[in-house]
């Protein structure tokens, strides 16, 4: 495919993250490992993944499963030794696919040696690591909060100072402002690129550099009492501060020494400040800031054709855009939004400019597990109970097929699998050509074959309350897609000649058809036209 070389493998290709605990179980522990993933490969290239991005496998307390680092250079013996590793990315390579860790930057484990001499006194070399502060009056610096719920400082009885932690206790936050703290972490990051993965996804990058006066943060007016307690204020100063920009065009800059290399940032912010990762001018940032609007938003067609546009235009020259409709963190799409409505949101995932990434289980229709009180194993859950802010339903183990514990493992699984995975499973699913599995393939290997839907333009033509439709083009090809946010029918009267045949439809027995003119569309479908 010429037309696509001059763009790069991040720009046209298909992530896929993987949950590593929840993936595959090679041993029979009830955890997921690395080899359960090397496993897989091969249903990943069937189903037209081009790069599989795999959350933290590090050596780790797991107080966080993993996003706390004891060490940063190796992996923990429960998903394996490095042997698994530099196995599972040769296994990556040889299919053609690209491999993408997460990189935890801004805090480390409680328990890291970074850490443990930070804390030994006051005057060890470290101690500038992480960010020490007296109390005040008797009382933290400030009234920062930590994310997963109470004040963000703890008091560390043996140097009598307060640490900031912006999430877990024992989760420290590093002090970027070290100079040797980011050599330390440059060195990490070329440890792993000099491995030879394809790039990082940075966790939490907005929150790498805070307030060097640490002021209090401002009280939320629109907090209400079923949100997180971590809404009573705004992050004005613990968050997205300017010099976290400098920081992350020096980690751009390390990756520009390697080849085609990608950083993508975690960034929970609104889109005129997401877009500032880029880059500005010569100062280059992040390759992809990730754009969680399809996460954030309501399942609501104009609100989502307007942020659409509104992300299209506050894009920098060389911004490339992405989209992704969950992860690790979030409540799955299924859940949000119904069964059939998830297969719209595919058919919009797939079809929008830039590049998209999928959550493992996602393309079988999984949804949310409900996990009994007794079972909650996410920290943030069992911090705010009450909140219903678990992510363990999110996490559950992927379903490959109608056996014992859903293929996954010969043991109990660490979470409870769906009881719906006996009819919804991996091998079931491929074998029915109408399953969202095969739409998701079918979507998947038909925009990798035309450029038009890797690298073609966006151009808006209509939304109202329950539709939105578009076209994507590029040289003589040209999509129109149409997709019925909506569970009623919708009518589409282009103000253009239609005539086209219908690709790719959430109802295959429309896939093959010829439109003209106005088009009627069903509740819960959506049609990818190619335009004659």
């Amino acid at each position: 495919m010429e037309q696509a070389a001059q763009h790069l493998w991040w720009q046209t290709g298909i992530i896929y993250q993987v949950y590593p605990r929840s993936f595959q179980d090679s041993n029979g522990d009830g955890v997921g490992d690395l080899k359960g993933i090397t496993q897989r490969l091969d249903y990943l290239k069937w189903l037209g993944i081009t790069a599989v991005w795999v959350s933290p496998v590090y050596p780790s307390p797991m107080a966080d499963f993993g996003y706390d680092i004891s060490d940063y250079k190796g992996i923990h013996p429960l998903f394996g030794g490095m042997e698994d590793f530099d196995e599972l990315l040769h296994e990556v390579h040889q299919r053609g696919m690209k491999l993408i860790l997460d990189l935890v930057p801004n805090h480390s484990s409680d328990e890291h040696p970074w850490f443990l001499e930070s804390r030994s006194s006051r005057s060890n070399p470290k101690r500038d690591w992480y960010i020490w502060e007296d109390a005040k009056d008797g009382h933290p610096p400030n009234n920062w909060l930590s994310v997963f719920g109470g004040p963000a400082w703890e008091w560390d009885e043996h140097t009598g100072q307060y640490y900031y932690h912006a999430f877990l206790t024992k989760q420290p936050d590093l002090n970027w402002r070290n100079p040797e703290v980011q050599k330390a972490m440059f060195d990490v990051m070329r440890f792993w690129l000099d491995k030879g993965v394809d790039g990082f996804r940075v966790d939490v990058m907005w929150h790498m550099i805070k307030d060097a006066q640490l002021r209090d943060n401002p009280h939320n007016p629109e907090f209400r009492e079923h949100m997180p307690d971590y809404s009573k204020l705004l992050p004005v100063y613990s968050t997205d501060q300017p010099e976290v920009h400098t920081i992350v065009q020096q980690m751009r800059g390390l990756l520009d020494a390697y080849d085609e290399r990608v950083m993508i940032g975690e960034i929970y912010l609104p889109i005129e400040q997401l877009v500032v990762y880029y880059g500005i001018g010569d100062n280059k940032g992040a390759h992809l800031p990730f754009n969680f609007q399809l996460i954030s938003l309501p399942w609501d067609a104009q609100q989502i054709s307007s942020a659409i546009d509104a992300y299209e235009g506050a894009l920098p020259a060389n911004g490339w855009p992405n989209w992704v409709l969950g992860n690790h963190d979030q409540s799955r799409i299924a859940s949000r939004i119904g069964l059939q409505q998830a297969r719209v949101a595919a058919l919009l995932l797939l079809t929008l400019r830039g590049t998209p990434t999928l959550y493992y289980g996602d393309e079988i229709g999984m949804q949310d597990v409900p996990i009994p009180l007794d079972e909650v194993q996410d920290p943030q859950g069992l911090n705010m109970p009450g909140k219903y802010l678990s992510r363990d339903p999110e996490r559950t183990p992927m379903q490959w097929d109608n056996s014992q514990h859903a293929g996954f493992s010969t043991a109990k699984p660490w979470l409870r699998v769906s009881r719906n995975f006996q009819g919804q499973n991996v091998n079931l699913l491929q074998q029915d050509e109408s399953s969202i599995l095969n739409f998701y393939r079918r979507l998947i290997h038909f925009r990798q074959e035309h450029p038009a839907l890797m690298i073609g333009s966006y151009k808006p033509l209509y939304t109202d309350q329950k539709m939105i439709a578009y076209l994507r083009e590029y040289q003589e090809q040209r999509f129109l897609i149409v997709l019925n946010l909506s569970h009623g029918v919708c009518y589409f009267e282009p103000q253009m000649p239609v005539h086209g045949k219908i690709e790719i439809s959430t109802h295959a027995e429309l896939e093959g058809s010829f439109v003209k003119g106005a088009i009627s569309l069903g509740g819960d479908e959506g049609i990818l036209v190619r335009l004659h």
